[in-house]
């Protein structure tokens, strides 16, 4: 079997849950992984929006999920409510399988999901069963970006976005900050504009190295650039196995 990554040193910035398939798989292809969880995901710090929300679930029409951590946090608020019996009429929409996935995994359907695995690109697929005044529960990261809200919008949805969770910085270990100055990675693994701040912030840019830089989608490449980094290479859709196949082209060219 060609391990196609064989050596390769790859670090890899996402939280701990969203990481393991994604390490697994770059493992399974050769690569040297350094695992680098830049961000905690923990609740936001009034629940009481996104507790309402649940409390209220059967006004909705659809409920948007852009991540899986807002599948989980939506679902806990119901449970805590009592109303999980109440969304047999709730229509639902994902950013990317790995959401849908979580959708499903609670026993629900889902009615649309975004092919580009984009916010802007889910609202197109959402377009044609969009009616005026539809209303439109969408919970979200604290800091999570607007491009979904503003598109919903536009096609004249009612959005009601609440903080479903928030994403805080974790400090870099004395002994990973080391071993990256030691070694800089060959590559380099970003899956939120948010986590490629947090780490220049934390550890600067000097600790990249020469290493490549792989984006999870576009919105993170963009950002990238706007720090003044140079994106090798683009996931062509938001999965592990997505992922891996950028960081191949990223090494292999």
């Amino acid at each position: 079997m060609d391990r196609r990554l064989e050596g390769i040193r790859v670090l890899v910035t996402r939280p701990r849950d969203r990481a393991e398939e994604l390490c697994f798989l770059l493992e399974d292809e050769g690569a040297q992984v350094l695992h680098v969880p830049l961000l905690e995901l923990v609740p936001p710090e009034d629940a009481r929006p996104l507790m309402a929300a649940a409390e209220s679930i059967q006004r909705y029409k659809w409920v948007v999920f852009a991540s899986a951590s807002a599948v989980d946090a939506l679902m806990e608020a119901l449970r805590e409510a009592g109303t999980t019996q109440l969304l047999s009429p709730v229509r639902f929409a994902v950013v990317g399988p790995r959401t849908a996935r979580a959708v499903e995994g609670y026993g629900l359907k889902v009615a649309a999901e975004s092919p580009s695995g984009t916010g802007e690109g889910l609202a197109e697929v959402m377009r044609p069963a969009l009616s005026p005044e539809d209303e439109v529960l969408l919970p979200a990261a604290e800091e999570g970006r607007r491009e979904l809200e503003d598109a919903l919008r536009e096609h004249g949805a009612r959005v009601t976005r609440v903080t479903a969770y928030r994403a805080r910085p974790t400090v870099l270990p004395d002994e990973t900050r080391a071993l990256l100055e030691a070694s800089p990675p060959d590559v380099a693994l970003f899956a939120s504009p948010r986590t490629a701040e947090a780490f220049l912030e934390d550890a600067g840019r000097e600790r990249l190295g020469a290493a490549r830089l792989v984006a999870i989608g576009p919105t993170t490449a963009a950002a990238l650039s706007q720090l003044g980094l140079a994106v090798a290479a683009v996931a062509e859709r938001p999965t592990p196995e997505a992922l891996v196949e950028a960081t191949v082209r990223a090494v292999r060219g």
